[in-house]
């Protein structure tokens, strides 16, 4: 059981750190989007190594929620994405300048 609980904590923990994230991402500050980059990348080996075999209800919950917020802030982060590159797009009057060259265009 208590490998069980070792796999609850480090998710709870990575829902922290996904807080963490929405909060940097709500702030546009880097610093801590870089640092809690670092730490989701740090829990997801963390999380590999616990094993998923078996998950007791508990952590099954636990996964979804981390699962949904990891799709919301995905979805921040695509918005603001869109966002840069619908003013870059207007400053230069020229959509598409800070496209990626090697990308297909259709």
């Amino acid at each position: 059981m208590s490998g069980d609980n070792t796999l609850a904590d480090s998710l709870r923990q990575m829902l922290a750190v996904l807080e963490t994230e929405r909060q940097a991402l709500a702030a546009l500050d880097v610093d801590a989007l870089t640092l809690s980059t670092r730490d989701k990348d740090a829990l997801c080996v963390v999380l590999g190594s616990q094993g998923g075999d078996g998950l007791d209800p508990e952590c099954r919950t636990l996964v979804a929620a981390a699962r949904q917020k990891n799709e919301v802030n995905r979805k921040v982060r695509n918005l603001l994405a869109a966002n840069v590159t619908a003013r870059l797009d207007a400053l230069t009057a020229s959509p598409g300048t800070y496209a990626d060259p090697q990308a297909q265009r259709i």
